[in-house]
């Protein structure tokens, strides 16, 4: 049991609900955060719960920002935490809340649930996430229940738009022009589904490189891959290692 669900297992203050799942998951993309001078954001406040949790496990240097809809939640303000009282589907307010904000190590939309909600807050605050931080969007399961906007297949859920990161994070390999390197592919080095849970590790990816090392001991077929060492080099390296080839 890591210290997160320990902390949960043995609260008797503030009201937590949480997936017994998430915990691991949580421990797994946040425990390099501890003890350090971090910023979080959370949406969804509930009962406050939470950010004693986030308080407990990151430590005292960990500054804390919560964004909640209901005006009561700002009651739960102290010296390491401060809330936001609006909604995530707004954009504006997003936006003013994002400027007031310095850059953030870590996000978590653990708020409304609703596709729309869920949507907005990415394209919102994704780009004020800093190169090293970590992106976090629960409940997803949401995305299976018509009464939050979601469905299987549906295309407007959250999770058949969160799908279109793997092409994304693939773009510098695309020879389609309706695939094209953007932002996303630049500033993202990791994608993690979990049940009911994403998580992307951004980072600075420039486009991939690959290289040959070592000695040939056998001709085989080599398929050419697009846009690869391969087939930049491939007059020299049929003809170095004397190899038969097909293109696939």
């Amino acid at each position: 049991m890591n210290d997160i669900q320990q902390y949960f297992e043995n609260n008797t203050g503030r009201l937590i609900h949480k997936w017994h799942h998430y915990f691991d998951i949580y421990d797994r993309h946040f425990s390099k955060y501890r003890d350090k001078e971090i910023v979080i954001l959370e949406i969804g406040v509930y009962q406050g719960g939470s950010l004693k949790m986030w308080q407990n496990y990151f430590g005292p240097k960990a500054k804390l920002y919560a964004i909640d809809i209901d005006p009561n939640c700002k009651q739960f303000e102290d010296d390491q935490t401060k809330i936001f009282i609006g909604s995530q589907s707004d954009r504006e307010f997003l936006k003013k809340t994002m400027a007031q904000l310095p850059p953030i190590d870590i996000f978590i939309d653990d708020g409304g649930h609703t596709m729309k909600q869920q949507i907005v807050s990415f394209e919102e605050i994704f780009s004020h996430i800093k190169s090293d931080g970590v992106y976090l969007c629960e409940d997803l399961h949401t995305s299976y229940w018509p009464i939050y906007g979601g469905g299987y297949k549906r295309k407007s859920s959250f999770i058949e738009y969160s799908k279109n990161w793997i092409d994304q994070i693939n773009a510098y390999h695309s020879q389609s022009p309706r695939l094209k390197v953007s932002d996303f592919t630049r500033s993202v080095k990791g994608i993690h589904f979990y049940d009911s849970i994403v998580v992307l590790e951004k980072a600075v990816v420039p486009p991939p490189k690959d290289s040959m090392n070592g000695n040939a001991s056998i001709p085989t077929p080599v398929a050419i891959r697009p846009k690869n060492f391969f087939e930049r080099n491939f007059n020299r390296v049929m003809g170095i290692l004397n190899l038969p080839y097909y293109i696939d």
